[in-house]
C-alpha cells in the first residue's frame, strides 16, 4: 500500500530534497524537540513555520515546523564539533537540559492531574447536593 503524503509536510519540487519535520531533525540534533527552531535559528538554518494562527478565543493552532536539509545536515557536523553555541538547557545530552525536561514534563503532568481531580470532586459534590435536595422534603 502506497503511503500517503503529510497534509503538514510542505511539497518538494522535483530537484528538491523534500524539507526535514520536527521529528526527524530531534533524532539529528542533542537540543529539546521544544526549542528546535531557536537552535536552528543560532545554526543558520533556514526554517519554514506551518499553522500557528489565531483561533480567537480558543486560543492558536498548532505550529509545526520544517527544516533545510541541507542547512540541517551542516548544522549537524557544527553542532556535533561544538562550533555552534546552544544553551545548556535547551540540550539533551546535558545534566541541566535534562533536568529541565524532567521537571517541565512532571510539572504538566501533576498540573493536569489536579486540574482531573477538581472536576471530578466538583461533579461528584454536585451530585451530592442534588441527591440531598431531592430527598429532603
Amino acid at each position: 500500500m502506497p503511503p500517503t503524503p503529510d497534509p503538514e509536510r510542505p511539497e518538494a519540487t522535483e530537484d528538491e530534497e523534500p524539507w526535514l519535520s520536527s521529528a526527524e531533525v530531534a533524532k539529528l540534533w542533542p537540543v529539546r524537540k521544544d526549542w528546535l527552531p531557536t537552535a536552528a535559528h543560532l545554526a543558520d538554518v533556514r526554517v519554514r513555520r506551518f499553522g500557528g494562527e489565531s483561533r480567537g478565543t480558543w486560543g492558536a493552532e498548532p505550529t509545526f515546523y520544517h527544516f533545510h536539509p541541507g542547512d540541517v545536515r551542516r548544522a549537524t557536523v557544527a553542532i556535533a564539533e561544538g562550533r555552534v553555541d546552544i544553551p545548556s538547557e535547551l540540550r539533551t545530552d546535558t545534566t541541566v537540559g535534562r533536568r529541565r525536561e524532567f521537571w517541565g514534563t512532571l510539572s504538566a503532568r501533576v498540573a493536569g492531574t489536579l486540574l482531573l481531580a477538581a472536576v471530578v470532586g466538583s461533579l461528584l459534590m454536585l451530585l451530592y447536593v442534588g441527591f440531598f435536595l431531592l430527598t429532603v422534603e
